[in-house]
């Protein structure tokens, strides 16, 4: 995967980005998107595939959750990665179902021995039946468990360690997080191990008010703030070239606006590497 910036994949793209082929590096798409077998949209994936390197990104493994793995998904997963042979696969450090009933959210562990032995084990589970490594992304929270026992970060960098597993992080999740969460961003970043990390992703939140209290809410539906492009620049310090993913999931723009997101990221980091130099 070229250490640049790519951009989600959306379908009301899909007949622009084959008739122009746009100046970006690479694209990621929603693996559940293209469960089907056949159909535009997977037609569409396949002609994009042959022209740009892909990562599949998923939602659904619930790999957190005390139900038991969902064989069936995960075969669907297995599928669409022999159909369109990604670079990256990666889903996300959460649970969103209990006892078969599904929440339409990626809802946080809480971080203790426990739910990190539980969750790497189930990591390894999915990457020995994928056959391949998996990146975990970190996910946006609201709360704090009163039974969690370690920061969130010493929960993902465990995780990585125990699983074998790469770590995807978003780091505008971290920026909601600790501004909800009431820590300093940069204290996540410098816990994260340089060489764990395989793609960042950037994206955009809304900030408002429920019950007099400030929240951030993740929502993918606005440009990269100035706080979050702060914090990709102490990224791109401390962990080196690594593809990232401009995300934009609801409000979703024109292509043009999502490209020139990904040349900014791109330009910053030329800008990084003349610092180094």
């Amino acid at each position: 995967m070229p250490a640049r910036a790519g951009i989600g994949l959306r379908a009301q793209h899909h007949l622009q980005v084959i008739a122009e082929s746009p100046d970006v590096a690479w694209f990621e798409a929603h693996t559940e998107n293209y469960f089907a077998d056949g159909g535009a949209h997977v037609e569409a994936l396949v002609h994009i595939r042959e022209r740009y390197p892909l990562s599949l990104h998923g939602v659904g493994l619930s790999l957190g959750s005390a139900d038991e793995i969902n064989l069936p998904h995960m075969q669907r997963v297995r599928s669409a990665m022999q159909r369109f042979e990604p670079t990256l696969v990666s889903e996300h450090l959460s649970w969103i179902s209990v006892d078969g009933r599904f929440a339409n959210d990626l809802l946080p562990l809480p971080y203790t021995d426990e739910a990190l032995r539980h969750v790497s084990t189930r990591i390894s589970q999915a990457q020995d039946f994928l056959g391949r490594q998996i990146l975990i992304e970190n996910v946006s929270s609201y709360l704090q468990f009163d039974c969690s026992r370690m920061p969130e970060w010493e929960f993902l960098a465990g995780v990585a360690a125990e699983s074998g597993c790469g770590i995807l992080l978003d780091l505008n999740n971290i920026y909601v997080a600790a501004c909800n969460g009431g820590y300093e961003p940069l204290c996540y970043l410098n816990a994260i191990d340089s060489g764990a990390v395989q793609e960042i992703h950037l994206a955009g939140h809304d900030r408002v008010a429920i019950e007099g209290v400030q929240l951030l809410i993740d929502t993918h539906g606005s440009p990269v703030c100035d706080a979050v492009w702060d914090l990709y620049a102490a990224a791109l310090r401390r962990f080196g070239d690594v593809p990232t993913l401009i995300e934009w999931d609801t409000n979703i723009p024109t292509l043009e606006i999502l490209t020139a997101e990904a040349a900014k990221a791109d330009r910053l980091r030329a800008d990084a590497h003349a610092l180094a130099a």
